[in-house]
């Protein structure tokens, strides 16, 4: 094969990698309408709402967050069950790491952005170079959109004189199953496990609702599903 050729394959899979990052970056990244409507819902201000997504910018823990405030519970169990959910974005990084090879104090920003879409457009591609092309692609624009969004619609919810008229607060829990969704209902060898870890983390919270305050069942099946997936063998 001539380098012309390998030229032309280097380019073929970049410009691949490239629409992939931008298609889910924007699919991903409008669901920030959702969070930033239920975020105001649940109460909290608009300028919180934009806070969380800039510094946290993990989907399920900020909905996991906000949909625990919605439901009258503690701060502290909403955070607490956000990190939680947010540790599997460290696990991530140990996979991630050797393959983006970045180096020094660009680790920090970057560690940012190593969320499940980032990584799996990354690894879906052929070659290191076209990974760190996805990489990248995938985290700029979905982090500008999500932000984006974010402010929408939470400013949006916030002008209204009541939001909940509109039922608003059912878009937290029901972006989150839409979420969780498709890795439920998708094939592959890991589906069946995924759907036992599911199950067993609602069964725990709905077993625990009706003796905890609101938040905490949702940390206890968190802490649970957690504790599950760090025993599994890699």
């Amino acid at each position: 094969m001539t380098a012309h050729n390998l030229d032309d394959m280097d380019e073929t899979t970049r410009s691949s990698a490239v629409r992939d990052g931008l298609g889910v970056g924007i699919a991903v990244g409008l669901a920030g309408l959702a969070f930033g409507a239920a975020a105001a819902t649940a109460g909290l201000t608009v300028a919180q709402a934009c806070a969380l997504s800039v510094f946290a910018f993990t989907g399920a823990s900020q909905f996991a967050l906000v949909g625990v405030v919605a439901g009258g519970g503690s701060l502290v169990a909403g955070t607490a069950g956000a990190l939680l959910l947010g540790a599997r974005n460290g696990l991530y990084g140990l996979r991630m790491a050797d393959l983006l090879g970045v180096r020094g104090w660009r680790r920090l920003p970057v560690a940012h952005g190593v969320i499940d879409e980032t990584t799996a457009v990354s690894l879906a591609q052929p070659d290191a170079r076209a990974a760190r092309t996805g990489f990248f692609v995938t985290f700029a624009t979905l982090y500008l959109t999500w932000n984006a969004t974010t402010l929408l619609g939470a400013a949006g919810v916030s002008r209204l004189a009541d939001p909940d008229v509109l039922g608003l607060d059912a878009v937290g829990p029901a972006t989150f199953l839409a979420i969780l969704w498709p890795r439920l209902t998708g094939g592959g060898p890991d589906v069946r496990t995924l759907r036992l870890i599911a199950g067993g983390g609602a069964a725990a919270a709905l077993a625990t609702t009706p003796f905890t305050p609101p938040g905490v069942p949702v940390l206890i099946a968190a802490a649970a599903v957690l504790a599950v997936v760090l025993r599994r063998p890699a």
